[in-house]
């Protein structure tokens, strides 16, 4: 058989394979500002999507406990397994996709034996005879992708593969942020219980003597009352703060992966907060690197692929068809040349009406890429104001920290005076217990603060995408 017309029938449809119906993709243009109003530059960058994986931004908070509880959580969460999960569903719907461009090839064996009945002219008698048959065949079909339907398909595929990345991306560190964020939070708490706990030790003593001075009638009932309100309002507030410890901890067992009740952290009273500062300039790298700013930008590349899918269904589809092999009446010598069968035939078919079916395809093709290209526009607005919002908390509560380290080392002075009137007997016990009692307090405000400042290094990291170090540190 003469192989020549095969091989240019084949080479023609390859050609025609060149051609992709539907627009090629452009990135969505979006007017990007040229500076931070909060007071950093702004400078155009490439996007890297993968930069946020790179980071282990929490190490700059030099706890250990944190890093361990950071890397139980990104191998135990089940909300990145979950993740996890649809990134690999995402990339198996690519796989599909591209198997569409190849021949589909199948084998068959068969055999049958069985009866046929006969009958000759008017007569009512019939015969019988038994038969074989055997059939060993190879089959091939393939539809060419002659108007891009399925290498759109794989485009559309591969960009919301990308955006599954991203997604898990943005999972991993929405996690990572969230167990650092509930850490630092039970870290405050840790303070305010054993601040709360020492200002209750004091109302109690400042209670004791006024009931005291109240029995010997140097002190007036309104006073008494004054300082069991005062105390009664610190065993509440200790309360509270206990509270929300427990719930703090529950929080990152959940976080890492463990039931609340098999996990626990020691509680520390002395916690030094730190505050990772950002530098005066951030590329704008930093931003378009952002998992939801990059989901958002693949979910609007591949709905512009379907575009072409819809557009693809008004062209004629041509599907080739081909079956080779041997049929018989024995298993011996069926593969011989007289048993030998073969056939081959195009098939060519086109919808002429299907009552707008295919048009109102390519209108909701269109208007869902419209939707997207929306949505991600609206995205990278709303990580500009987040960013924004995160710069603007760290810079007032750090003048507020600023502050309340200036109140409280003039209350450490106030109190060092206190007790020096006390030695000399110019005070009572009672003025140094008060003045004790206001430090404890601007302390409290201060570790507050601190905790809150630290806190808020986190959300500007996670605003960032996953910190501000473009580069790995040597």
């Amino acid at each position: 058989m003469n192989l020549r017309p095969r091989l240019l029938a084949a080479t023609i449809c390859l050609a025609l394979g060149g051609c992709m119906v539907g627009p090629d993709y452009q990135k969505p243009a979006m007017q990007l500002p040229m500076d931070f109003k909060e007071g950093l530059q702004w400078q155009r960058a490439v996007a890297n999507p993968q930069g946020a994986l790179a980071s282990q931004w929490w190490l700059e908070y030099r706890d250990p406990l944190l890093n361990d509880l950071i890397q139980r959580s990104a191998t135990a969460n089940q909300s990145i397994v979950a993740a996890e999960a649809a990134y690999r569903l995402a990339m198996a719907q690519v796989s599909s996709s591209r198997a569409g461009l190849w021949p589909t090839l199948g084998v068959g064996l068969s055999g049958s034996r069985g009866t046929a009945g006969s009958s000759t002219g008017n007569s009512t008698s019939s015969t019988s005879a038994v038969a074989n048959s055997v059939s060993a065949t190879l089959t091939a079909s393939w539809e060419p992708d002659l108007w891009g339907l399925v290498r759109r398909g794989i485009e559309s595929s591969n960009a919301a593969a990308q955006s599954s990345d991203a997604l898990l991306a943005g999972v991993r560190l929405s996690i990572s942020a969230s167990v650092a964020s509930n850490y630092l939070a039970l870290r405050q708490l840790d303070i305010d219980v054993g601040l709360l706990q020492q200002q209750q030790q004091i109302n109690q003593k400042l209670l004791d003597m006024i009931q005291a001075q109240y029995q010997q009638g140097t002190a007036a009932n309104d006073q008494l009352l004054q300082a069991q309100d005062q105390l009664s309002t610190v065993v509440a507030a200790l309360q509270t703060a206990q509270r929300s410890r427990e719930q703090y901890e529950h929080a990152l067992a959940v976080l890492v992966g463990v039931a609340p009740s098999q996990f626990s952290v020691a509680p520390k009273g002395q916690y030094a907060f730190v505050v990772p500062r950002p530098p005066l300039t951030l590329p704008s790298s930093l931003l378009l690197r952002r998992p939801d700013v990059v989901s958002a930008e693949r979910t609007a590349a591949a709905a512009n692929a379907k575009i072409g899918v819809a557009q693809a269904a008004f062209f004629p589809t041509l599907d080739l068809t081909a079956e080779a092999g041997f049929r018989g009446s024995a298993l011996g010598g069926l593969f011989s040349v007289p048993n030998r069968i073969w056939t081959l035939g195009p098939a060519l078919a086109e919808t002429i009406f299907d009552g707008g079916a295919r048009e109102a395809a390519v209108q909701q093709a269109q208007a869902s890429y419209d939707q997207d290209v929306a949505n991600y526009r609206g995205t990278v607005l709303s990580a500009l104001q987040n960013v924004e919002d995160n710069l603007s908390a760290i810079n007032h509560l750090q003048v507020q920290a600023d502050t309340y380290q200036q109140i409280y080392q003039r209350n450490q002075q106030l109190f060092g005076s206190q007790q020096a009137q006390l030695k000399a007997g110019t005070v009572s016990q009672l003025n140094v217990l008060t003045q004790q009692l206001i430090l404890l307090q601007t302390e409290q405000n201060l570790r507050d603060t601190q905790a809150q400042l630290s806190q808020g290094s986190v959300a500007l990291i996670q605003s960032l995408g996953g910190g501000w170090q473009t580069k790995a540190q040597p």
